[in-house]
């Protein structure tokens, strides 16, 4: 699992190295079932009644697979060139 100081340190040698999209998107698509499958759990522990430590370490966690796919979405936007804005 790549941690938020692994997709900096990604991001800023993105210069160096080439990352192909389709590697960064296959990532996503990764992280985005892992977060479905969280929220999932956390809706079948909520509906059985479960409260406490758990949920919040299961919400923690999903926060955090959120927070890498909007990082890696973020790697794949292109500034947009001044030419292109005219």
């Amino acid at each position: 699992m790549l941690r938020h100081g692994d997709l900096s340190a990604m991001r800023q040698g993105a210069h160096k190295i080439s990352v192909p999209h389709f590697s960064i998107q296959h990532r996503i698509q990764i992280l985005e079932q892992e977060l479905n499958d969280f929220n999932e759990r956390i809706a079948e522990l909520e509906s059985a009644g479960h409260r406490g430590r758990i949920i919040e370490v299961l919400n923690a966690n999903a926060i955090n697979f959120a927070r890498q796919i909007d990082e890696l979405r973020c790697f794949l936007a292109e500034p947009k060139t001044k030419s292109a804005s005219r």
